[in-house]
C-alpha cells in the first residue's frame, strides 16, 4: 500500500527514518525500496537523507552530510535506477553511522532562546566599528582577536547578550567525532572558570 501524499506515505518514511535513528540498515533498506516501488520521488528521498544526516548523525560524524549530499547529486546525475545505489548507499551509512542529535537539539533550544528572550543588544566589544562615530560609541573598544591567544581561545571571554552570559545551548554527546568536540569543550569551559580575566565578573 502507498498514497503518494497520504498516511501510508508519511507511516513509510516515518519507519525508514526511525528504522535509521535505530540503527537497523535491514530495516532503512526495506523502507526505502518499498517507498520506491510505490512510486516515491527518489528526490524526496534523498531530501529527507540529508535531513536525517544533520538530525540524527550530527558532529558524531561529520562526514555523513557530505556523503548524503553526493548521494543526491549523483542521483541527479544518473537517475534512476543506477542514482538509487547512491541513496541506498548514504542510508546505509547513516544507519550504521554513531548517533548525535546534540546539534538538532542546541538549534531548536537557540530559536526558543532568541524568540523568548527579546532583543538583547550586540555586547559592545563585539559590534562592527567601521566608523569613526561607531568606535567613538565603543563600538569594538576591549575586543580580545582570538588569533592573538594560544590555541586561538580567550578565556574568560563572553559573545553573549550578558544577560544571557550564563546559558548553554549545545553540548555534545560521548559518540564518535563528537567526543573530541566535548573534550574539547570541556577543557575550554574550565580555563574559563580558571582564567583571571571575565568579560561578565560573576
Amino acid at each position: 500500500q502507498f498514497d503518494k501524499q497520504g498516511d501510508h506515505f508519511y507511516d513509510q518514511i516515518s519507519a525508514l527514518h526511525k528504522a535509521v535513528r535505530g540503527s537497523s540498515p535491514d530495516a532503512a533498506l526495506y523502507w526505502m525500496a518499498r517507498m520506491l516501488e510505490g512510486g516515491c520521488d527518489p528526490n524526496y528521498l534523498a531530501r529527507r537523507v540529508v535531513r536525517m544526516a544533520s538530525e540524527d548523525i550530527g558532529l558524531a560524524d561529520p562526514r555523513a552530510l557530505e556523503l548524503c549530499l553526493s548521494a543526491w547529486d549523483s542521483y541527479r546525475r544518473l537517475g534512476s535506477p543506477e542514482g538509487e545505489l547512491a541513496l541506498a548507499q548514504a542510508i546505509v551509512y547513516l544507519s550504521v553511522a554513531p548517533k548525535s542529535n546534540a546539534v538538532y537539539s542546541a538549534y531548536k533550544a537557540a530559536r526558543r532562546l532568541a524568540a523568548e528572550s527579546g532583543a538583547e543588544p550586540v555586547p559592545a566589544h563585539i559590534r562592527n566599528a567601521p566608523t569613526t562615530l561607531a568606535s567613538s560609541l565603543g563600538h569594538g573598544e576591549d575586543y580580545r582577536y582570538a588569533h592573538d591567544y594560544e590555541e586561538g581561545f580567550v578565556a574568560g571571554e563572553s559573545y553573549l547578550p550578558e544577560a544571557l552570559a550564563t546559558i548553554g545551548l549545545y553540548e555534545p554527546l560521548n559518540h564518535g567525532f563528537e567526543s573530541r568536540i566535548r573534550q574539547r569543550l570541556d577543557e575550554w569551559r574550565q580555563l574559563n572558570l580558571e582564567s583571571e580575566f571575565q568579560r561578565y565578573p560573576r
